[in-house]
């Protein structure tokens, strides 16, 4: 077995603008960025501790220092789904074992995969949670883009997706939630959103409120974030909603994210493929999974005011796909 050390560093990113959503608003991404290496070859991840799901930059880089010292968890991403929960600092080293793998063999993670690494994806362009008015600026400013996700919050909400749309009558849309909305806002909200022209809304519900749609006739589909973190929690999903968002760092990295969109596919449910406001080195390893979705929501280097480098390219709505020596 290759012996590997480990390196891990929690860093922050100043974003262009304060990004907000229904449980507050952040001016920077602190990330947690790890490395580990043959002493020639080295691999690298980034994840993004979240405090809704009871992690911290400093409690992730504690769980990613205990596995330094144990070799087999470093050598194999087997041994490491079966040591550390699905979260952030399993996500962060899968995705360095899975960059190390590449680099060492010189097979790069969409031959692997399978996949064209040389066509790019539509992502969205995420408006943070404002005013109607505020939000239908930005989304005029956000013209570059034809695909656009709204922050939601719960009051106002019919009135920022119908000012978005007035404003944007070109744009595909899509809604995200973050459990703001209450049992007796869902049907209204989820009709206004129809007639707004939205594709999809992300979890309108907090997570112990997932029963409310059950069997519900929905206007528009309702996607699972908060409520679907791995591939085991699809199942519990059928008959409440229509598609899945599929992130790294709740999945706890490629791998798991991997077998999860296998289990969405064949459980009937369509997949965005998302992150958390990160560089480009979190969205990277999750271009793998875009080719195969339906929405892809990988814009968080847009929202930075500084960015790794070499950086993803972003151009015309599209992610292109990230350079080897980036990621894979």
């Amino acid at each position: 077995m290759t012996h590997l050390t480990l390196s891990v560093s929690v860093e922050r990113f100043a974003l262009k603008v304060p990004f907000v959503i229904s449980r507050g608003a952040k001016t920077d991404a602190v990330v947690v960025a790890v490395s580990v290496t043959d002493g020639q070859v080295s691999g690298r991840g980034e994840c993004t501790p979240y405090a809704r799901y009871g992690e911290t930059p400093e409690s992730v880089a504690a769980e990613i220092e205990a596995v330094s010292a144990r070799p087999d968890i470093l050598g194999s991403r087997v041994a490491l789904a079966a040591a550390l929960k699905p979260g952030a600092a399993r996500n962060a080293l899968d995705c360095a074992l899975w960059d190390y793998e590449a680099k060492s063999s010189g097979v790069s993670v969409a031959e692997r995969l399978g996949f064209d690494p040389m066509l790019g994806v539509e992502t969205c362009f995420t408006l943070s949670l404002g005013s109607p008015g505020a939000m239908a600026i930005a989304a005029r400013e956000a013209a570059g883009h034809r695909l656009l996700k709204l922050k939601l919050g719960g009051a106002g909400d019919i009135e920022r997706m119908a000012a978005v749309r007035q404003a944007r009558p070109d744009a595909r849309l899509v809604a995200d939630a973050n459990e703001a909305w209450t049992d007796d806002m869902v049907g209204p909200f989820l009709a206004a959103a129809a007639e707004s022209g939205f594709e999809l809304v992300e979890q309108p519900l907090p997570v112990d409120a997932d029963d409310i749609l059950e069997g519900l006739m929905c206007s528009v589909p309702v996607c699972a974030d908060e409520s679907a973190h791995t591939a085991a929690d699809v199942r519990s999903l059928i008959g409440r909603y229509e598609a899945v968002n599929i992130k790294l760092d709740k999945a706890g990295g490629l791998t798991e994210a991997l077998a999860m969109a296998a289990a969405a596919k064949a459980a009937g449910f369509r997949v965005m493929i998302g992150s958390m406001v990160a560089t480009s080195l979190a969205v990277a390893p999750a271009f793998a999974l875009a080719a195969g979705a339906d929405w892809v929501d990988l814009d968080g280097p847009l929202l930075l005011a500084t960015d790794r480098d070499p950086p993803v390219q972003f151009a015309d709505g599209l992610m292109l796909p990230p350079p080897s020596r980036l990621w894979g």
